[in-house]
């Protein structure tokens, strides 16, 4: 891939779990586990080409309308599988971060996860994002009124991406989905103003390497204007 124009920043729309588990006559919570295995293998993959920052959209505020019972599922998965690999994280010098509203999740799931952000806060290498809790309308209200509570009367641009969750990162170049979806699903909205993006045709659990590299193949033939 070195001959690749390869991006600083990719972030991921991580979709399809559950119709690969039914597919595949298989539980929902089959189809999470499977997921949180192409994550880790998407992790290492972009780590080893050398993309400094991956974000993936793990768990989006409209999933709190789903079931009680798949909605603990995804937690429990989501806290043994970070917990799992934080070890490999640790290895391989890569930064954790947590972008979303975690007021909602209880305590047994949210003190683990940023438990394991903070042991890994002072690594240097590729900063590895999971949005929790998370969506781009409600991260642009976040950062208006947290400017609104510092008294200011004006707004710029500027004031508000630096009070996003992603405040000091730069803004996605590519952005992936996966399962034939094409919609932004509210990931990402201020960020993604020129981002580039990708639609793969598979499920996210079988989003593998060769599939990775078809993106960043398609990203490297493109040119990006900005409006120019």
């Amino acid at each position: 891939m070195a001959e690749l124009k390869l991006p600083r920043h990719v972030a991921m729309i991580m979709d399809g779990n559950g119709r690969w588990a039914k597919k595949r006559f298989l539980p929902r919570t089959a189809g999470h586990k499977a997921g949180v295995d192409a994550f880790v293998e998407m992790t290492d993959a972009c780590n080893e080409l050398g993309i400094e920052y991956l974000t993936v959209y793990a768990f989006s505020t409209e999933n709190w309308n789903r079931s009680q019972e798949e909605v603990s599922a995804l937690m429990e998965l989501m806290v043994k599988g970070i917990a799992k690999y934080e070890p490999e994280m640790q290895k391989r010098n890569i930064k954790l971060k947590i972008l979303g509203d975690l007021s909602r999740f209880e305590d047994k799931y949210r003190d683990p996860i940023l438990d394991v952000q903070q042991r890994l806060s002072k690594n240097t290498g590729m900063v590895v994002s999971i949005c929790l809790s998370y969506g781009g309308r409600q991260e642009i209200v976040y950062a208006v009124n947290k400017l609104l509570k510092e008294g200011r009367s004006e707004i710029t641009a500027d004031d508000i991406g630096e009070n996003l969750y992603s405040a000091g990162m730069p803004d996605p170049d590519l952005i992936i989905r996966t399962s034939g979806e094409y919609r932004t699903s509210n990931f990402l909205l201020w960020q993604s103003a020129y981002s580039e993006y990708y639609f793969a045709d598979v499920f996210w659990p079988d989003f593998n390497r060769e599939e990775l590299n078809k993106a960043l193949e398609a990203y490297s033939k493109r040119e990006r204007r900005y409006g120019r």
